[in-house]
């Protein structure tokens, strides 16, 4: 498998603050990659970054071959990156179809929109009874439905998706990332996943990298990172037998 993204050593700041320090990650093509860590641990500036919302200090972010660092969020889009942002951020006022159709903005094959909205309700099915309501009347849950939707329609090579499972219900998690799970394997969809909450993202991800304080201190496939003591004790909350020592670091050469 090809690699989609690749970013290198990329630093962004807020201000005088450093969000994210000197990190390093790759997507392959088809596959589901976890970036996992606490609150203000700099996910959702990885993603801002990659997606024209913040303009990195230094480093570089190549896009399927191609440099893609400090290019406007629009022109980013249109070579096939589709972010759906932390907190969901539909079009309020718009209807929920609206919300859809303003994913498929810059393409041009109609019948193929036509039958990837289709597919977004078979999806969402409850979305379908809202097609004509404000955006601004549904449920978080529903809102969460409509920014995945959105982000669907616009047929990218890449999706980024900030936080899906934030405010959501038990129930509401498991449903959303079933349909990403789907969304990855029956359209191929290549994604980069944000999450705070590991338990449902790591085995959603085929690899992961995990992020404290802007640094990325732990990478892996799935498995290995679902085995980690580590992993099971401080973002699983399963208590390890032995004590904690620093077999973090030892995951990452691996495979660096």
């Amino acid at each position: 498998m090809s690699e989609v993204l690749k970013v290198r050593n990329v630093e962004t700041m807020y201000g005088r603050v450093m969000a994210i320090r000197g990190v390093s990650l790759s997507v392959r093509e088809g596959t589901v990659v976890t970036v996992m860590g606490s609150n203000g641990a700099g996910k959702t500036t990885i993603l801002k970054t990659i997606s024209g919302a913040l303009d990195p200090f230094k480093g570089e972010i190549t896009f399927k071959g191609k440099s893609i660092t400090g290019l406007d969020p629009d022109v980013i889009a249109r070579t096939g990156v589709a972010h759906s942002p932390e907190g969901r951020e539909v079009f309020a006022l718009l209807s929920v179809k609206d919300n859809l159709m303003m994913g498929a903005y810059c393409r041009k094959d109609r019948d193929e929109v036509a039958r990837d909205f289709e597919k977004v309700l078979g999806w969402f099915p409850v979305l379908r009874e809202f097609l004509d309501k404000q955006a601004i009347y549904l449920s978080g849950g529903q809102q969460q439905m409509v920014a995945l939707g959105r982000a669907f329609m616009a047929r990218p090579s890449l999706m980024l998706l900030d936080e899906p499972s934030l405010g959501l219900s038990p129930r509401l998690i498991s449903e959303i990332f079933a349909i990403i799970k789907r969304i990855n394997v029956e359209e191929g969809m290549t994604m980069l996943l944000v999450e705070q909450n590991a338990s449902v993202a790591l085995p959603a991800a085929d690899f992961g990298y995990v992020l404290e304080t802007g640094r990325i201190v732990m990478e892996g496939e799935r498995d290995m990172l679902m085995n980690s003591a580590d992993i099971r004790e401080f973002y699983l909350g399963i208590k390890a037998d032995s004590a904690r020592g620093d077999r973090r670091w030892k995951a990452r050469k691996t495979w660096r």
